[in-house]
């Protein structure tokens, strides 16, 4: 898919989440589903973790096309151009925007960031509290994990004092937080690579196991 036909595509699935009142960001949505590609739990599907969106239950529609509609969005359109980030060459990019140094933007940037790494892990574990992880997708989701606290602090920080505009004390947090986004993209894209190998690896081990001869 051509570029300016992915940004159409994802412009669409946005515009119908918003239009079903997804309680989910749409933000947050793009890294549940990136986890759910990647995430090891064979039980893993798109319906699953679209319905999810929304509590279990798909949102109520006036029509079949309505149905079919979202999912080809969400399906056709945001996941299948997600699992292009299983490619080494491919990194994926958490949601870029533009902040002036205020106190309330470093609040939304914040909250941004701490809602796609909950996305990401929800998204890779797949329901589950627990789940068997390839050792540099293990070191990735606790990397994730000390930045997503940090991401925590800054919200409760700005929520106790929403009115801290020192512009030169926000220019160096922000300048700290566009260098930890860089970090955080390195560590979702590593996790998902290791958990392709290592998926890739067992559908391999599978293929090649000889049947047994009775």
């Amino acid at each position: 898919m051509k570029k300016a036909d992915t940004a159409q595509s994802n412009k669409i699935a946005q515009a119908l989440l918003e239009k079903y009142e997804c309680p989910v960001p749409y933000h947050e949505v793009r890294t549940r589903f990136l986890g759910n590609i990647a995430t090891p739990a064979i039980s893993a599907s798109p319906l699953q973790i679209i319905k999810a969106l929304w509590g279990g239950e798909l949102p109520p529609f006036d029509s079949i096309e309505e149905v079919n509609e979202l999912l080809d969005a969400l399906v056709q359109g945001l996941w299948n151009d997600l699992t292009r980030h299983q490619k080494r060459s491919q990194p994926f990019r958490l949601t870029r925007m533009a902040t002036e140094s205020t106190a309330a933007d470093l609040g939304r940037y914040g909250l941004v960031r701490l809602q796609e790494l909950d996305g990401f892990i929800e998204g890779l574990f797949n329901g589950e509290e627990v789940i068997d992880l390839p050792e540099r997708a293990h070191e990735a989701v606790d990397r994730l994990a000390e930045m997503r606290a940090m991401m925590a602090g800054i919200c409760e920080l700005v929520l106790r004092d929403p009115h801290a505009d020192d512009r030169t004390q926000l220019d160096t947090t922000f300048r700290h937080l566009r260098e930890l986004t860089r970090i955080m993209e390195t560590e979702v894209h590593e996790a998902v690579l290791s958990c392709t190998r290592a998926r890739r690896q067992m559908v391999d081990g599978i293929l090649t196991e000889k049947p047994t001869v009775h």
